[in-house]
């Protein structure tokens, strides 16, 4: 009989299941920010144990092992101490004329839409370490940004 005609099973034609990747470079956290990390593990502990899905399951599990990895990999960040922006620090800065304001967080906890941002992500990465009066080089402009404060954000370092 031609192979053409022969049935495979099912589970030849399933994609590959990876663990989720776990970004490079340090896990950089805010206290807040392995909170969360330890909220999330005894969340899906709980949906696992209630889970009948066998499917559903596996993929609690994999999600349970990448949390699992970044709270045992999670570097604790100090407050800020003063007005040198870090993990921690809210930082107001004007770019192209607008005055804006973000806190630098770790991966796990970013959240761009609530102000908060991965000290990963390009704008984390050139606000990292300045300070008031600084002008900050970005997209490609060496004066894109102006930093007009920086200070520890005591929700998140709480």
């Amino acid at each position: 009989m031609s192979v053409a005609f022969r049935r495979e099973s099912d589970d030849e034609h399933k994609e590959p299941e990876y663990e989720l990747p776990i970004p490079v470079g340090p896990n950089l956290v805010t206290p807040r920010g392995l909170r969360l990390l330890g909220e999330e593990v005894v969340r899906l502990q709980a949906a696992i144990a209630a889970e009948t899905d066998e499917e559903a399951r596996k993929k609690l599990q994999r999600r349970l092992r990448y949390f699992h990895t970044r709270q045992a990999t999670a570097d604790v960040q100090a407050p800020a101490s003063g007005d040198v922006a870090c993990i921690g620090s809210r930082v107001r800065y004007a770019l192209n004329g607008t005055e804006r304001a973000v806190t630098i967080v770790g991966h796990d906890e970013a959240d761009p839409a609530a102000g908060r941002i991965a000290f990963t992500a390009p704008l984390g990465r050139a606000l990292m370490g300045t300070e008031a009066g600084d002008m900050v080089a970005f997209q490609g402009r060496e004066d894109a940004i102006e930093i007009l404060a920086a200070a520890a954000d005591r929700e998140v370092m709480a």
